[in-house]
């Protein structure tokens, strides 16, 4: 079992920052990937960023150039920099670890309110 705590969200102005962490129970190789994803209200979960065992790393298109996804192999966290905040970038975001063995593990949550 993996345990996955979020922190970092809350309310900051547009063209903000706001840097979100998420801290996993066990080592961070124990996984292939890891990614964050986020809720609007009334849309569906979407992906934001990934990072991938290797490094590697991936975005969705509306967020490419403004948040960095990275990694604390030390400290087991994951971490997505968010900056020059827009409005539409507020919701519920979610950190999500896959397994080596293919088993999905997501965090609780955290809330991210850009106002404008």
């Amino acid at each position: 079992q993996v345990h996955l705590v979020e922190s970092g969200g809350g309310l900051v102005q547009a063209g903000g920052s706001l840097r979100l962490a998420c801290a996993a129970s066990t080592s961070i190789f124990s996984f292939n990937a890891m990614g964050w994803y986020r809720q609007a209200p009334g849309k569906q979960r979407e992906l934001v960023a990934v990072i991938i065992s290797d490094g590697s790393t991936n975005y969705a298109d509306s967020v490419k150039g403004r948040f960095t996804v990275s990694r604390d192999n030390a400290k087991n966290t994951m971490s997505l920099q968010m900056n020059s905040l827009k409005p539409d970038n507020t919701a519920v975001y979610y950190c999500k670890v896959e397994t080596w063995l293919g088993k999905d593990y997501w965090g609780q949550r955290t809330k991210v309110t850009v106002s404008s």
